[in-house]
């Protein structure tokens, strides 16, 4: 099962200026641009599976597909019930979660694309997640709240509701918690094997939890906590995703590579019971000012890193990644690709044919890359758009 990295916004879309946009159609959508920055655009005649923007702007979410290579919209646009802040898939591609700032966390069928509001157009959950995603069972939301929580909880993989038979959890409630050190939060991931859950906390760093899918309490009566400190005093942990393989936990952290908001990609091994030790060579430079989103690839051999520029175009930054005689190692690739301002989301689609990136300050708001034929690894933009103000993207798995 293919992980997919979920990116939400936390807390800092508070800080974002989100411009409003007005969804006609498709039309406009997958206009090639000009150029940008002089690298300009490859066509193609590939195709994906289906991906799901989140519209603040409009409180929408928006299905979208590409044919041949050609951008398709999926059934209309769906008006959340409240403000939405994150999305997420589960892996089984029946049910979407959308968390909103006022309503909680809605819940949505999938058909070929489609999307429904399910569970009687209520809530599943109450809490206003910042970062979440589902283990790959299909048996847990695991969340973050604003109240400086990780959050399990428990639903129906038949159903994608909450499972509420009977109470799961320490002092017989439903939904599993444990406390976070840090209250600023910008992503979490679950590990492939559902052994393990980080969470990216800004400045005070990377948390990892044991977790047990298979338990009634994941957590676990003796869940630990172990924290990793940012490499430097002034950084932040913004991003986090496992190696599809489990191999390793990658981390984008804000300040790693030097004093200031120079970005770095911090790769560290999972060893037995969740040791986790830096691998030589770490942090590696990723550019740019703050990497937000980091997408290790379905096929384990790479691992690219999206970058703030300050007010600028962003950067992707692509590695490829080896594991020879138990030694896990990163290159830099040379060439980097660029985004619209503030790349908030990364995901790999379905079929394994795009890397699709959404950009919270626009200019554009979203632009998808395919992987170049002759230079390994090389990410080379196919298409972009400005005709939504998006700023969260999910994939089917």
């Amino acid at each position: 099962m293919k992980s997919r990295y979920w990116a939400a916004l936390g807390v800092v879309i508070a800080a974002f200026v989100v411009v409003a946009a007005v969804l006609n159609g498709c039309k406009g959508f997958w206009d090639l641009p000009s150029s940008t920055g002089g690298g300009g655009t490859t066509t193609t005649t590939l195709s994906s599976g289906y991906f799901y923007v989140l519209d603040k702007s409009t409180s929408q979410v928006i299905t979208y597909d590409i044919s041949s290579g050609t951008l398709t919209l999926v059934g209309s646009p769906i008006t959340v019930p409240a403000t939405p802040i994150a999305i997420t898939v589960a892996p089984n591609d029946q049910f979407l979660y959308v968390s909103t700032i006022t309503g909680g966390i809605y819940l949505y069928t999938i058909s070929n694309g489609n999307l429904t509001l399910g569970n009687s157009s209520l809530a599943i959950d109450s809490d206003p997640a910042l970062a979440m995603q589902v283990d790959s069972t299909n048996s847990w939301l695991v969340e973050t709240s604003g109240q400086g929580t990780l959050n399990a909880v428990p639903i129906v993989s038949s159903t994608g509701k909450l499972n509420s038979s009977s109470p799961n959890c320490a002092n017989n409630s439903v939904v599993c918690t444990v406390p976070l050190t840090g209250a600023t939060i910008h992503q979490l991931a679950i590990a492939p094997n559902n052994q393990y859950v980080f969470v990216a906390c800004a400045t005070d760093g990377t948390e990892a939890f044991s977790f047990s899918a298979g338990s009634s309490n994941p957590f676990g009566s003796g869940a630990y906590a172990t924290e990793h400190p940012v490499t430097n005093t002034t950084g932040s942990a913004l991003s986090v995703a496992v190696d599809p393989s489990d191999r390793a936990l990658y981390i984008g952290e804000e300040g790693a590579t030097g004093s200031g908001s120079s970005g770095g990609l911090r790769v560290f091994t999972i060893g037995t019971g969740g040791a986790l030790a830096e691998v030589s060579g770490s942090p590696y430079s990723s550019g740019g000012t703050g990497p937000y989103a980091t997408l290790p690839i379905s096929a384990g051999d790479y691992v690219y890193v999206a970058s703030w520029n300050s007010t600028s175009a962003g950067i992707i930054t692509g590695f490829s990644v080896s594991d020879s005689n138990s030694t896990f190692s990163l290159t830099k690739l040379s060439e980097t690709a660029s985004t619209g301002v503030e790349p908030m989301s990364l995901v790999e689609d379905s079929d394994d044919h795009f890397v699709l990136a959404e950009n919270s300050g626009g200019s554009p708001y979203f632009d998808a890359y395919i992987f170049d034929t002759t230079t390994a690894g090389q990410l080379d933009l196919t298409n972009s758009s400005s005709s939504y103000a998006g700023i969260a993207l999910a994939a089917n798995h």
